[in-house]
């Protein structure tokens, strides 16, 4: 048998990087955990180090970042460590790995994205702010460099199953499914309570991406997503609401063939088959039975419903850095609904707000991303307290 893949899990103490994990436990024989990054969890980043031993550690944010040193070295003897701002990046850039899974939330994956491309790697993608506000960049990676990106979100990794590198041409479209959230049959979804937007029916997944779930937000991120992983015009993709969600993505093609992904909502599928693709390692979650797709429910999504959606269509149409921009518009407008300051029928006003009062330019490099991030942040701040 060959040497064992080695792995590096950015993000490890999040949903996506504790699964990650797991799959790892279970494909021991084909898989080395050697680096591991966290943002702020010292205490269980210090578990996962006792438990896997690996190179190189990073922690984003500490209180007091000598102690954290510390305890990672206390934790795993001999590993080199990394603490504060950029941590993460520079543990992709410099742990080897081959294979990179990117579990991050928000803008600040992005810079990690484009290091792991850079020296030749392959990404196993998680973090949507990659391809959301950064596809140019890393389109231009991707061409500088020997490396590949797998995506690692659920409809995305139905998508690359169904089309299996057809050409764009041969699709007529390309279906994500949704899950209508938390709030499909909520009678006034804008004045739903924190409470009530957390409580997803389906998936679990941190407060941001829950609550962009609820909204749709996040469905249309995975649209623009979409439009720069398999090179399909906007014409050429849409969405439907699922509620079972167990159809993930649905390919139609010229002839009039149909060929539809269909699994258990269970993360560690997807991570799987990031790591292995375009292999098929064993079991990752029991197979659906063929009778469990008998009645399954596909409905028209209502965009009148759902305006954060049409948002973030919207900002992907413009191109350049419109995405950047309702991105971090979002970011600061979820945290201000999840901090009780304003409604969640705010939140899409907050988007079309800042996203109104933006100049669409050409995406130069990531420099200049982090300054229409911060500029978009503080837009949307102003707005939340308008």
């Amino acid at each position: 048998m060959s040497e064992p893949l080695e792995l590096a899990i950015l993000g490890s103490t999040g949903s996506i990087g504790e699964q990650a994990l797991d799959v790892a436990a279970r494909e021991s024989s084909r898989l080395s955990v050697v680096a591991l990054a966290a943002g702020r969890s010292l205490e269980r980043l210090c578990e996962q180090a006792a438990r896997w031993r690996p190179r190189h550690l990073a922690l984003e944010h500490a209180a007091d970042a000598e102690s954290a040193r510390k305890q990672l070295r206390a934790a795993s003897p001999g590993a080199d460590v990394e603490v504060g701002t950029g941590a993460t990046a520079r543990l992709a850039e410099r742990c080897g790995a081959a294979v990179v899974l990117n579990g991050v939330v928000g803008a600040a994956g992005l810079a990690a994205s484009l290091a792991t491309l850079e020296r030749g790697a392959r990404l196993a993608l998680a973090n949507k702010e990659t391809l959301v506000i950064g596809a140019p960049l890393v389109a231009a990676a991707l061409e500088r460099a020997s490396g590949s990106l797998v995506p690692v979100d659920s409809e995305h990794s139905a998508a690359l199953q169904c089309l299996q590198g057809c050409p764009p041409a041969e699709v007529l479209r390309l279906t994500l499914t949704a899950s209508g959230g938390p709030l499909r049959q909520h009678p006034d979804w804008r004045r739903a309570t924190a409470a009530e937007v957390l409580a997803h029916p389906v998936w679990t997944m941190g407060p941001r991406i829950t609550t962009d779930s609820a909204t749709l937000f996040n469905k249309g991120l995975e649209i623009l997503e979409a439009h720069a992983l398999f090179n399909l015009g906007w014409e050429q993709l849409d969405a439907v609401i699922h509620p079972r969600a167990v159809l993930h993505a649905i390919a139609t093609f010229r002839d009039g063939s149909l060929v539809a992904q269909a699994a258990s909502p269970d993360m560690r599928l997807p991570i799987q088959l990031a790591l292995s693709w375009p292999a098929r390692w064993g079991e990752s979650v029991p197979p659906l039975p063929v009778t469990a797709l008998a009645g399954l429910e596909l409905l028209p999504l209502e965009p009148e419903r759902y305006p954060a959606y049409i948002c973030a269509l919207a900002a992907g149409r413009a191109g350049g850095t419109a995405p950047c921009v309702v991105n971090a518009a979002d970011e600061v407008a979820v945290q201000a609904f999840l901090d009780g300051e304003i409604a969640l029928g705010r939140v899409p006003e907050v988007l079309e707000r800042v996203l109104a009062e933006h100049d669409v330019e050409k995406v130069e490099s990531l420099e200049h991303l982090r300054g229409v991030d911060a500029w978009a942040r503080a837009a949307a701040r102003r707005a939340v307290d308008a």
